[in-house]
């Protein structure tokens, strides 16, 4: 492979920024860091654009409207995992984990035959992707007939991730029974009779869950697989998970539980949507507030992977946190939270999975994407005539968005 200098770029170090500084890289990795007349195959000039780690993005299910964009009209699978590795190419995304969900029947491409499929086919294209396309198995705890398809996807190395979750109403995401049924009504064109339907049904199959939960996660552990917990609730919630060993928290939803979550060493994961429009579409805490308060360590893409990397610009504008620290909640952090320890920092001997970012009317955009240092996205544009990442208010992610306005909203939006 080529060698590649990457030079005037202002570079976000696990500690630090560099600014007017380079960074050579060769045979996948990089050798150097601001080194004195390097020479290479090739040379970028990045004319002053940030240049971070690639973006690690632990849950994503963008997948699933790549592979039905609308009901029950479904693309064939390797036609959608091709597309989404090149919308995440594009999104500066190097690690994405693609979230598919287990939920028996439940609806479209989030039926158990369909979710196994998809898992498939990611793990069959994995030898053309332009970037490191992982799995993230999430398991609906009311689902009783998944179980085995889900050991067996494990045991076939096709699992990367695996979370559990509980949808069913009255708790969680769903905390009154009328916000499910205005879910299911709303994002997936029930009658009110299928919500009431579908409702009653997670409700009957909650019975042997804990059973279930326990056998997974202790199968996941046994294979080395990092595990998670969906939508956590309650401090108690928070300490049954740490009990059976699960590894991070996604998406807590009160400030509480992420404290707890936080203090017996369980990761947050917490969505980019919700930092870009100020608030969550379910009802649950801000995402800012949970940083502004130390208690999350991951920011995911959620279902729109555009939106990961201007969240990182927007928590450096919105917080008292450092560019690294801003940087590390989509990079470092959810590298260490999966035991990656080959990624997610620039440093010497780090896999070269860089993204460099413009600003382009006063958005943060990718510009150039590397995975194993081969350049997998580029496009050209124009030097911004200031710095505009340097000061936390040169850009259009300085002001947060304010949850009274009202806002477009698409029945797409799911958490």
């Amino acid at each position: 492979m080529p060698s590649t200098y990457l030079t005037h770029a202002r570079v976000v170090m696990p500690d630090r920024v560099l600014e007017n500084s380079a960074v050579l890289i060769d045979d996948g990795r990089i050798v150097a860091i601001d080194p004195d007349g390097a020479q290479a195959d090739r040379e970028i000039d990045l004319q002053g654009q940030t240049l971070m780690p690639g973006l690690i993005d632990l849950h994503c299910d963008a997948i699933e409207k790549e592979a039905e964009p609308r009901s029950r009209v479904l693309f064939p699978l390797d036609f959608a995992v091709a597309q989404v590795d090149r919308r995440n190419a594009a999104a500066g995304i190097t690690t994405p984990y693609h979230a598919l969900s287990f939920a028996n029947n439940e609806w479209g491409v989030r039926n158990n035959k369909t979710a196994a499929e998809v898992v498939r086919a990611v793990r069959a294209f994995r030898q053309h992707s332009l970037v490191d396309n992982r799995v993230h198995c999430r398991y609906e705890v009311t689902d009783e007939t998944s179980v085995d398809m889900l050991r067996a996807l494990m045991d076939e190395g096709a699992v990367d991730l695996l979370s559990v979750m509980d949808h069913s109403p009255g708790q969680g995401q769903f905390k009154t029974l009328e916000s499910y049924l205005q879910y299911m009504m709303g994002n997936h064109a029930m009658s009110r009779e299928q919500a009431e339907a579908a409702a009653n049904a997670k409700t009957r199959a909650k019975d042997g869950a804990v059973t279930r939960v326990e056998t997974l996660l202790s199968h996941a552990q046994s294979l080395g697989i990092p595990t998670a917990s969906h939508d956590d609730d309650s401090i108690q919630r928070i300490a049954t998970m740490r009990n059976l060993g699960v590894a991070m928290s996604e998406f807590p939803i009160t400030l509480d539980t992420a404290r707890a979550a936080v203090s017996c060493g369980l990761p947050t994961i917490l969505g980019a949507p919700n930092v870009l429009r100020g608030q969550s579409q379910s009802g649950s805490m801000r995402a800012i507030d949970a940083i502004r308060a130390g208690v999350a360590s991951c920011l995911c893409s959620d279902y729109q992977p555009s939106t990961l990397i201007a969240a990182a610009f927007a928590v450096a504008a919105q917080t008292d946190l450092t560019w690294p620290q801003a940087v590390a909640l989509v990079t470092a952090n959810p590298a260490n939270a999966c035991g990656m320890t080959d990624r997610g920092r620039i440093a010497v001997g780090q896999r070269a999975d860089l993204v460099a970012v413009a600003q382009v009317g006063g958005m943060p955009l990718i510009s150039h994407t590397w995975s194993a240092g081969r350049l997998v996205f580029s496009t050209h544009y124009l030097p911004a005539r200031a710095p505009a990442a340097a000061t936390r208010d040169a850009h259009a992610f300085s002001k947060p968005v304010d949850p009274r306005v009202t806002l477009p909203h698409s029945p797409l939006e799911r958490v």
